[in-house]
């Protein structure tokens, strides 16, 4: 049976991915019945004319996802179960770790040389490279046991009291012992689940939401469910009628910058919701990682409630460095020591180079200059893409007027996996709605980062995805 697919070496994109989405939508097409026998990495590469390493890949990888079973001493065969056309609608859970080869997020199976639009970090050209090098060859001369020991249990005390004033400035009230410093947002929320969950337990999440938060809460097995974000918040109405069926331990609320919508909770919303934590007896855990990008500041949940039913989460990592891994739990003193048990318990103490180079940043200034440049630039990046989207079609959930995310969808296609698809042959990564709900719900939306919507890529993608034909 003849493999029919098209190569072509003048359109940028590596090959392996070329081979890969060619054969996928092969076998898709039905073309290849399952168990028929594909070409040997030889064969193909002599049929098409292309060296064998790309075909390797390929072929791995085509094996990883499930379309081609590898037969020792045989060769590479159509497999005979295979993938959901959508991978959101799968029974498991691509959020969860597949495999020790890191197929952890669809965002991390693609090579270097694709534009991930989906992304979540800083452009590295957009870092300030040169500030992070000083304060690293600083602290290794000033602070040459920091390379060796751990960090105190809480955390370095000078960059407690950085966070503690710079939470100050949100009206949040705390002393420098209701800081713990943790590794990155993710290990603040691993400590409080540990701390406050067990099996079983239900929990109320936004959705969409943060895709990784997801599969750390069914690595616990809590019961999920979804209250949908309006572009003022979660939806009041939903919630309330969940809460009349559900005892929720928990509500996890991101609330300045929304990842993935980049919408930002309405003062109204917010009162309401300490309202229903009190009348319920739930504890809200506020997500505030995006705060350094905002320059108009608004009040945050633990701002109203100081601290009674809100346990503040925050952090550097989103801009700063995502390798320092600095982030930050704030909550009452008896929340917070029963926290650093856990924390010396599962991982000791954290990183004091990590600590004492973002005390550096901080106390030169290097930071906060750095925050202007990177406020403006993703403000203009913002104002570009909004345009650029709106001018290709595309519907956009709502003009957020900062952080780094844009929530979109191209009206007549219902499910992002299509988007997904049509972004392989171009070169663009991008991650389908369904990785952002609590249960891989179908979604029509996509995460756009603005830092990389100018890229050429990404552009030839909004208008070829605009044109993709409507769902029958």
């Amino acid at each position: 049976m003849k493999l029919e697919i098209q190569l072509d070496r003048e359109n940028g994109v590596p090959l392996t991915e070329q081979i890969v989405s060619g054969v996928t939508a092969w076998i898709r097409s039905r073309a290849a019945h399952p168990g028929s026998k594909l070409p040997s990495i030889r064969q193909f590469a002599a049929d098409f004319g292309v060296s064998r390493f790309p075909v390797i890949e390929a072929y791995d990888r085509l094996v990883s996802l499930g379309y081609v079973d590898s037969r020792h001493g045989s060769g590479f065969y159509v497999a005979d179960r295979q993938p959901a056309a959508s991978r959101c609608q799968g029974t498991s859970d691509p959020r969860r770790a597949e495999d020790e080869s890191g197929h952890l997020l669809q965002q991390f199976n693609y090579p270097g040389e694709t534009l991930k639009l989906g992304n979540g970090s800083i452009p590295e050209s957009w870092r300030d490279m040169d500030a992070i090098a000083q304060a690293i060859r600083h602290v290794s001369r000033t602070d040459p046991a920091s390379m060796v020991d751990y960090a105190t249990p809480l955390g370095n005390l000078t960059l407690r009291e950085h966070l503690q004033s710079r939470i100050g400035q949100l009206g949040i009230q705390a002393d420098t012992s209701q800081i713990l410093i943790t590794n990155g947002a993710s290990q603040a929320f691993d400590l409080l689940m540990r701390y406050m969950l067990k099996a079983g337990d239900t929990i109320f999440v936004e959705d969409p939401g943060y895709y990784n938060l997801y599969g750390l809460l069914k690595l616990h097995g809590v019961n999920l469910v979804g209250i949908a974000r309006t572009r003022n918040g979660p939806d009041l109405d939903v919630m309330q009628a969940q809460l009349k069926l559900h005892r929720p331990k928990l509500l996890f609320i991101n609330t300045v910058f929304h990842n993935p919508t980049g919408t930002t909770v309405a003062p109204q919303v917010a009162f309401r919701l300490l309202q229903l934590a009190r009348e319920h007896g739930f504890s809200i855990i506020e997500d505030d990682i995006y705060a350094d990008f905002q320059t108009e500041l608004t009040d945050r949940l633990a701002t109203l409630d100081q601290l009674e039913h809100v346990i503040y989460v925050a952090g550097l990592s989103k801009t700063l460095s995502s390798s320092l891994r600095i982030g930050c739990v704030v909550a009452s003193h008896a929340i917070i020591k029963d926290l650093v048990d856990i924390k010396m318990l599962t991982s000791i103490g954290g990183s004091r180079f990590a600590e004492a180079v973002a005390v550096s940043l901080l106390e030169r200034g290097a930071y906060r200059k750095y925050l202007e440049r990177l406020r403006r630039r993703m403000r203009d990046a913002l104002g570009s893409t909004i345009q650029t989207l709106e001018n290709a079609g595309w519907e956009i959930f709502e003009k957020p007027v900062g952080g780094k995310f844009v929530w979109a969808r191209v009206p007549h296609v219902a499910d992002a996996q299509r988007l997904v698809e049509c972004g392989v042959p171009l070169g663009v990564t991008v991650v389908p709605g369904c990785y952002f709900r609590p249960n891989m719900e179908v979604s029509p939306w996509i995460r756009i980062h603005a830092a990389f919507s100018n890229d050429p890529r990404a552009q030839a993608f909004f208008h070829a995805a605009a044109a993709l034909p409507a769902d029958a």
